[in-house]
């Protein structure tokens, strides 16, 4: 459980030790149902809030202790976030004051951690996966989603991996406390009036 310290020291230390180091983490756990802010409990609210925002801290937390550990060379991490963070979220209310969280903790994080780690975000629109049906619907739903990008498609999860492999690579060596827009351009521009 990514929401527990122990449970995620132990996993950061079995990486350790089977690889002598960790240089980088991607924290992409994340999700959650539609439910109206209304109607849903406060628990489910909090459990929204701590697989979405307190999972990545307790993690980072975690790899920031071994990237600046003696001898350690320091390190990358890259949080995933959400459009949905950025914009009205109804029905996952939650899930986007979580990501808005993320991009925040990941500009605080990157403050206080430079030089040794770098921690950057990349903010996700709509990605086409095996559940896209379930959540947008049948074919004719997530072509109607592909119509309101204009890359004329929803992301493919490769281009979410590309990007943050950007992110940890020595290419973004003077990157932190960025926010990579991976949305395809967003809305296109006649949808949102």
């Amino acid at each position: 459980d990514l929401r527990d310290p122990d449970a995620v020291r132990a996993m950061v230390d079995e990486i350790v030790a089977t690889h002598g180091r960790l240089d980088v983490v991607v924290n992409n756990a994340g999700g959650a149902p539609f439910a109206l802010a209304a109607d849903a409990s406060a628990n489910f609210h909090s459990k929204i809030v701590a697989l979405n925002l307190l999972s990545a801290l307790t993690v980072a937390q975690e790899a920031h202790r071994v990237m600046t550990a003696e001898g350690a060379t320091g390190g990358a991490i890259v949080n995933i976030s959400s459009v949905s963070g950025h914009r009205p979220s109804p029905g996952t209310a939650s899930y986007g004051a979580a990501k808005a969280g993320v991009d925040s903790l990941t500009q605080s994080l990157a403050v206080e951690w430079a030089p040794a780690v770098r921690m950057n975000s990349v903010v996700v629109g709509p990605v086409k996966t095996e559940l896209a049906e379930m959540h947008y619907g049948d074919e004719e739903g997530v072509a109607a989603v592909d119509a309101t990008i204009p890359m004329g498609r929803m992301a493919d999860p490769r281009d979410v991996g590309l990007a943050a492999a950007f992110l940890a690579s020595p290419l973004a060596a003077y990157i932190t406390g960025a926010e990579l827009l991976v949305h395809g351009g967003g809305a296109k521009p006649a949808l949102l009036s």
